[in-house]
């Protein structure tokens, strides 16, 4: 299944990445984080198989009791001494020995929660009415983005807000989101102006020249790596960033790394896998015979999706950084665990689409078979 093998080369080509970038980085075993990564790409893809034999409905019961832990988890990030603080957000949990980090748990349980609520009785009823972004697109954007803000991380509460909007939109229409579009644009524009170290961030995007040792620096490797890349790369180990010029390499900024080592067409293969699984997924959406799994299919793709975007856009320098991880390729058990768990879903809802076909076309011969037999039937009796 096409599903589950982009996910899996996606997967292969970070581990063969972050083993590139530890070869020189570590200390101790330049392969432990590598490791670590395969038997978190292990768990994830057991859970997947696990996941796609079960059934939707199980998931629209619990959706309540996903996003009520998504959210207390969300929110017990913003704790201090709760919270682990890196860089200066409040973006993980400690929970035996592993950081966890719960936007990865709250982008799987959103569409979810979304779906169920989008799908309701009253969701012909609400449909065009400003009641109908309130509850449920907007109550969520900001039960989320809350917790988000105070971590804080504006890229994690811009990918809620997009996952709602287009989940609204392919039910309810375009008319409200639309308005919240402009509304979100300038609350972003406010939390830049009054955060310092945005304003920095936003300043280092617009021109990363002008403090190319600090502010600029991160910026400025990742073009160097891309331009050190050219067409070709490099050549695998063989990179710059091997010696710690790109920061986070292993993580946020893996894909210019992907670009030094690979060059153009490494780049261009792994965007073209996405778009082949994007491709593929859309069959399952176009096929789903619910609305729920229909509306559930479409959000858990832009869950994936978007961070994809938002990550290349913030390497590239098209968007200010927000240190969103790449879906399947970059360092991290959370987001490992989690892609995979949506692709399970994903296939749970390919599953039923087919064995809904399969037992339309059994009916549709039984039908067959007696017409066949009264005709037959008839002819006797003449």
């Amino acid at each position: 299944m096409i599903e589950i093998l982009i996910p899996l080369i996606l997967s292969s080509c970070g581990m063969i990445m972050i083993t590139s970038l530890s070869l020189r980085n570590s200390a101790v075993n330049p392969y432990s984080l590598s490791f670590k990564q395969l038997v978190f790409t292990i768990i994830g893809i057991t859970l997947t198989f696990g996941i796609m034999n079960a059934s939707t409905e199980t998931f629209k019961k619990l959706s309540g009791r996903l996003f009520v832990i998504s959210f207390v988890l969300l929110f017990l990030t913003t704790i201090p001494g709760i919270g682990i603080k890196v860089g200066g957000a409040r973006r993980w949990l400690g929970i035996g020995g592993t950081r966890i980090q719960p936007l990865e748990i709250a982008l799987f349980t959103l569409p979810i929660f979304m779906a169920d609520r989008l799908t309701d009785k009253t969701s012909t009823m609400l449909r065009g009415n400003f009641h109908s972004f309130v509850r449920p697109t907007l109550m969520l954007i900001i039960s989320f983005g809350v917790p988000l803000m105070l971590q804080p991380n504006l890229g994690g509460t811009i990918i809620v807000a997009a996952i709602c909007f287009v989940m609204h939109i392919e039910r309810r229409g375009w008319k409200w989101p639309l308005r919240g579009l402009i509304i979100g644009v300038l609350l972003v524009s406010f939390f830049i102006l009054i955060a310092p170290y945005r304003m920095r961030r936003f300043n280092a995007f617009m021109d990363p020249w002008q403090d190319p040792t600090d502010r600029g620096f991160q910026i400025i490797q990742g073009l160097i790596a891309f331009a050190n890349g050219s067409v070709t790369g490099v050549g695998i180990g063989k990179g710059l960033q091997q010696k710690r010029y790109l920061p986070e390499a292993q993580t946020d900024y893996i894909f210019p790394a992907i670009g030094e080592e690979f060059g153009l067409i490494g780049t261009l293969f792994i965007i073209i896998l996405y778009a082949v699984w994007t491709w593929r997924v859309y069959y399952i959406y176009r096929d789903a015979k619910t609305p729920f799994t229909k509306s559930l299919a479409l959000g858990l793709t832009a869950s994936t999706i978007f961070p994809m975007f938002i990550n290349v856009a913030g390497v590239t320098k098209l968007m200010p950084l927000s240190g969103i991880p790449m879906p399947f390729i970059s360092a991290g058990g959370s987001s490992m665990v989690f892609n995979w768990i949506k692709v399970g879903l994903l296939l749970a809802i390919k599953r039923e689409n087919n064995l809904k076909v399969t037992r339309k076309k059994l009916k549709k011969n039984l039908n067959l078979n007696s017409e066949e037999e009264q005709e037959n039937n008839e002819q006797l009796e003449k």
